[in-house]
């Protein structure tokens, strides 16, 4: 009798908890995920627009480049890769001398719906599979990677001899993103093979990109990557296996709430000690425009950070989380907010003598401090066992890294010294044994 009777109490408490998940699933928004970012510097943001109209260069003809919203030069157009050239291995893709900048770009599209290959390379991928740099990356992604590397080598690097000057920018959109994220890795581990080229000159802007690698290379290398995220964007924040997803197309919306479910009742610090898990590449510029409870888009504000917990970890359930991830919303919102900045910095401008501006040697100088705090951040977790500041995994043997990036003499770990030689370095003992302070050496 007494055990029916707990019945109903057990059963409230059930229903009661699943309230409790369902109110916190529904009322999340995208914008909590940036709320405590810093803001983004308009010299900051200023490649982001620019790198998605050359990554929609490649859905678009070569009479029609020249054409508004691209506003490219067809000359400018080394070389441009189809479907027929690729065979398959990767999605196509263009290099583009962007002499107006000082930049040769190599920017590849994104998933083809219509294309098999293209679900093929994005399903490559089993947790643990790919072992990288001392960390977990996606399979078919560096796959892929590896493939265009191998074939726009000598192109870069006779680009980046005539041009010494310019940067080196590989950008992508969704799984072209992932691809892009993973050359860049691979030409930074590899710098010798374009020509001794300085990794400060390598970046990477990935838009709505696929979660690609394990958190201690996401933190290592946000110093040359970039991810670009649109308000509720699905896949970046989706860590649930991809092959799960499309297998279960006629159940998505139960595959996610199931998968939110899971989400919130794991531990973040769980989460975060699985090396398996993959998240989106480098350092995130989150694009905010709508907030909770309000109808409508506000002007875009662009967040920015080297986040370490809380790095996208629950999907928003949204009825723009798909139209976010398209590259024509991410490339206008991002204009807007791009001309937003530009505006606010010219109405706050101090007369010349106190000028207020940052340039960008101080961006610079904040990215560097910030990436250094992520890399301690992540070292103070102990993320995927990361006993060295650049990490490596319990148990696991330590990555060779390349010699053309050793780790920075700040970074590097000094030798311990103990107490008692301090003491000794200061300390002496006289004729009666009696500790006094030791008398400065003459100078010699």
């Amino acid at each position: 009798m007494s055990l029916a009777c707990g019945l109903p109490l057990l059963e409230c408490v059930y229903c009661l908890g699943c309230a409790r998940w369902a109110w916190k699933r529904c009322v999340h928004s995208g914008h909590h995920d940036s709320a405590t970012w810093g803001h983004a510097a308009a010299a900051d943001f200023a490649p982001v627009p620019r790198m998605c109209r050359l990554v929609m260069a490649n859905y678009a003809p070569p009479d029609l480049l020249a054409a508004p919203p691209l506003l490219l030069d067809p000359s400018n157009v080394v070389r441009r890769r189809t479907y027929a050239d690729t065979g398959g291995r990767v999605t196509p893709y263009l290099v583009y001398l962007d002499h107006a900048h000082a930049d040769i770009v190599l920017a590849l599209r994104g998933l083809n719906l219509g294309r098999e290959s293209d679900y093929a390379l994005l399903l490559d991928n089993r947790l643990g599979k790919r072992r990288f740099d001392g960390g977990y990356v996606h399979n078919g992604l560096l796959r892929a990677a590896g493939w265009v590397l191998d074939k726009e080598c000598d192109l870069l690097r006779d680009l980046l001899d005539r041009y010494p000057a310019y940067t080196l920018t590989f950008t992508g959109h969704s799984l072209g993103a992932g691809v892009a994220a993973m050359l860049t890795m691979v030409v930074v581990l590899n710098l010798d093979k374009l020509g001794k080229v300085e990794r400060g000159r390598t970046r990477c802007y990935a838009m709505a990109p696929a979660r690609c690698m394990s958190l201690n290379l996401a933190v290592r290398y946000a110093d040359v990557i970039n991810s670009v995220v649109l308000q509720d964007d699905f896949l970046p924040r989706t860590a649930t296996p991809l092959e799960d997803i499309f297998k279960s197309i006629l159940c998505l919306p139960c595959l996610l709430c199931l998968r939110c479910l899971k989400d919130t009742c794991i531990p973040e610090d769980a989460m975060l000690k699985d090396p398996r898990r993959l998240y989106a590449p480098g350092r995130i510029y989150h694009i905010v425009e709508r907030k909770s409870f309000r109808c409508g888009r506000y002007p875009p504000v662009v967040k920015t950070a080297v986040p370490v917990d809380g790095r996208f970890e629950h999907v928003v359930l949204s009825c723009n989380a798909t139209m976010d991830h398209a590259i024509v919303w991410i490339e206008r919102e991002g204009q807007r907010a791009l001309d937003l900045m530009l505006e606010k910095e010219r109405a706050m401008a101090a007369p010349s003598n106190q000028q207020m501006e940052r340039d960008e040697n101080a961006v610079q100088r904040e990215h560097v401090e910030e990436h250094k705090a992520a890399l301690r951040r992540a070292a103070t977790l102990s993320v995927s066992g990361m006993t060295s500041i650049y990490g490596t995994f319990d148990g696991g043997p330590r990555p060779e890294r390349s010699e053309s990036f050793p780790p920075p003499a700040s970074l590097r770990q000094q030798p311990r010294v103990s107490w008692n030689d301090l003491i000794e370095q200061v300390f002496d003992k006289d004729e009666d044994g009696q500790i006094v302070l030791r008398s400065p050496s003459p100078p010699s």
